[in-house]
C-alpha cells in the first residue's frame, strides 16, 4: 500500500479530546468508515497482509473490529468469529478476564468457534494497552487455535500494547 494511502487514512482519523473521559484523546475512525474509498483502502491493508497466510478464521473484537474483520473474512471466503464483552453471546462460551486501568473486564467467545489447530488472524481497529487483544488471543489459544497474527488499523505505540501479545506478530498500519 502506498505512503499516500496511509497518509490519507491517517489524515481522516479525527481526534476527539476528553472522550470518553477527561485526559483521553480518542482516535475516531468514523470518517474512514463514511468514505467508501478510504474504507476499501483500510480493508485492502488487512487483506493484503493475510491473503496468502493460510488463515482459516478471522477473530474480531467487539465492536469496531467487527467492521474490518467481517469485511476481510468475506473477501477471503472464510468464517468470522466475534469476541464480545461477557454476557453478549447466546451459546456456551469460554471467558477470560483481563486488567483495565481501574478494575477488570471479561471477554468471551463461543466454545465451538475455533477448532484445535485452526490458523486464525485477530483483527481490531485499535491497539492501545493491549488488554482486550491479549484476552482475545488467550481465548483463541485456549480453544487450540493458532494465532497467526494480530492486525490493527491504529496502534497507540506509547501505550505499549504489544507486550500483551507475546510471541504473536503484531501488524498495525497507522501508528501514533
Amino acid at each position: 500500500m502506498s505512503t499516500q494511502t496511509i497518509d490519507s487514512l491517517k489524515d481522516a482519523v479525527r481526534d476527539i479530546p476528553d472522550f470518553p473521559k477527561p485526559g483521553i484523546l480518542f482516535k475516531d475512525i468514523t470518517p474512514i468508515l463514511a468514505d467508501g474509498g478510504l474504507f476499501r483502502a483500510a480493508i485492502d491493508l488487512f487483506h493484503g497482509s493475510i491473503k496468502n497466510a493460510g488463515i482459516e478464521k478471522i477473530v474480531c473484537i467487539d465492536a469496531r473490529g467487527f467492521l474490518f474483520g467481517s469485511a476481510v473474512a468475506y473477501r477471503l471466503g472464510i468464517g468470522m468469529v466475534p469476541v464480545r464483552k461477557r454476557g453478549k453471546l447466546p451459546y456456551r462460551t469460554r471467558t477470560l478476564a483481563y486488567a483495565l486501568e481501574y478494575g477488570e473486564a471479561e471477554v468471551e467467545m463461543h466454545v465451538d468457534a475455533i477448532r484445535p489447530g485452526e490458523r486464525v488472524a485477530l483483527i481490531d481497529d485499535l491497539l492501545a494497552t493491549g488488554g482486550t487483544s491479549g484476552a482475545a488471543a488467550g481465548l483463541i489459544q485456549a480453544a487450540g487455535g493458532i494465532v497467526h497474527g494480530a492486525y490493527f488499523l491504529i496502534e497507540l505505540g506509547f501505550l505499549d500494547g504489544r507486550k500483551q501479545l507475546p510471541g504473536i506478530e503484531v501488524i498495525s498500519y497507522l501508528r501514533y
